[in-house]
């Protein structure tokens, strides 16, 4: 069996998914297995441009099976919101998705704490989708509130909704109340309507009944099988709950440590894992960004690149690629070699640089910090390297870039220690490179 991986390796969108997608048809199955609807991946199938957040990159392919695993928090109007969007585009959907019934659900109440929690972080805001990701995931590990897939289908549902609502609408009332004193929060109401959310979750509870199964045991089997599995991350390595710029961070494990407690794989069965970061650096929210272009050439940059979120069109922020970070996640997620993306994105600058260390307070540091405010600190020491000119996207062959292109690759390999597998050039799954 050949587990295959893809792990973003700096603050997420670094289009894991086109990866995902060009890896597909090699695969039998497609494991998504960590984080929620506040993530987004943009894939260009059949000439046309989709945008997933809960579903796999690998639903485009009606022979292989795609998986939201147990790590997965799921948000019911999210899922189906997306399934219908799809359905209305001719993408056919039944037997080919599972879900987990291990996967912890997203309620009302969870949005409302995110969008109060948020502001109550005493210094900026960490930037949360207000998905309701992180208290959803904060019941998971609290367990006591928390909720299941397959609660949904159990004669205690809606007892077990009515009491976790009256407890959040208590929890939540005296949240404000404390907090309003210290930071202005907007008008919020936690007048949950009961009766609604459980006809709610009934409805989504029979729509997903078709999908539902124990996602754990069936991978096992499918490894058992030497079947091909290919592992979808979400977000990047430099949101990773435990590893990453906390509290800067998404609520799950984003890096490469994360998939086996997401799936349920033991490791043995992972053979390879690719690690995917775009030929600059990009970041959405709150937190340090030491490379961040606060200027004109990070406008440039995003425009052309398209630096927009996915799920929450929010403005990403550009900066110079960080090979400090950049191997700190390699390393972090074990990868074996690399996807550089939007390398196309960069064609028309006089002079790019590239960040191999960071001064902090004098001192010099190769490595990445473990505490943020000395990444909040970190000024970053550049290489300055020749740009190029013109069009990449129609370019087929690694030999046909511009000489300074392809040096650019090659000290980006160089710092990081990893080779580079994939290069992109363009949207398309046809603008791609691969370096034998």
């Amino acid at each position: 069996m050949s587990g295959t991986a893809i792990i973003g390796l700096q603050w997420g969108d670094e289009a894991k998914g086109k990866v995902v997608d060009l890896l597909t048809d090699q695969n039998d199955v497609v494991v998504r297995y960590q984080g929620g609807a506040n993530a987004g991946h943009t894939v260009v199938f059949g000439g046309e441009k989709y945008k997933l957040s809960l579903i796999p990159s690998g639903i485009f392919r009606p022979d292989v099976q795609s998986i939201i695993a147990t790590g997965v928090v799921i948000d019911p109007k999210s899922l189906f919101d997306e399934i219908d969007s799809l359905t209305s585009r001719g993408i056919l959907i039944a037997k080919n998705l599972m879900i987990s019934d291990r996967a912890h659900l997203i309620f009302p109440w969870h949005k409302v704490e995110d969008a109060i929690l948020d502001r109550s972080n005493g210094r900026e805001a960490i930037g949360t989708t207000m998905r309701g990701i992180g208290p959803c995931y904060q019941d998971k590990v609290g367990r006591s509130l928390a909720i299941r897939v397959g609660d949904m289908y159990k004669s205690e549902f809606r007892n077990r909704v009515q009491h976790v609502a009256t407890i959040k609408k208590q929890y939540i009332d005296r949240l404000i109340c404390d907090l309003d004193k210290e930071i202005h929060l907007p008008e919020i109401s936690t007048d949950f309507n009961i009766e609604q959310i459980i006809a709610d979750y009934t409805g989504y509870a029979d729509r997903m009944r078709q999908y539902v199964n124990d996602t754990t045991n069936y991978l096992l089997d499918a490894v058992d099988a030497d079947k091909r599995v290919l592992f979808e991350g979400a977000q990047g390595s430099l949101l990773d709950i435990d590893h990453g710029t906390f509290p800067f961070v998404t609520s799950s494990n984003s890096s490469g440590t994360g998939i086996c407690a997401g799936s349920g794989i033991p490791p043995q069965f992972i053979k390879k894992i690719i690690g995917v970061m775009k030929a600059y650096t990009t970041r959405v929210g709150g937190g340090p960004f030491p490379t961040e272009l606060d200027n004109e050439i990070g406008d440039t940059i995003r425009k052309k690149g398209n630096e927009y979120g996915t799920v929450t069109k929010r403005p990403r922020r550009c900066g110079w690629f960080d090979a400090v970070a950049a191997r700190y996640a390699a390393r972090l997620s074990g990868v074996d070699s690399v996807g550089l993306m939007l390398l196309d994105v960069l064609s028309g600058h006089e002079i790019l640089r590239i960040c191999t260390s960071y001064n902090v307070n004098g001192r010099e540091f190769n490595h990445f910090p473990s505490q943020t405010e000395d990444l909040r600190l970190a000024m970053p020491n550049y290489e300055t390297l020749p740009g190029w000119e013109g069009d990449l996207t129609n370019i087929k062959n690694y030999n046909d870039l511009p000489s300074n292109a392809k040096y650019y690759i090659q000290r980006i390999s160089e710092l990081i220690g990893k080779k580079i597998e994939i290069i992109s050039v363009g949207a398309d799954r046809e603008q791609t490179i691969f370096c034998r």
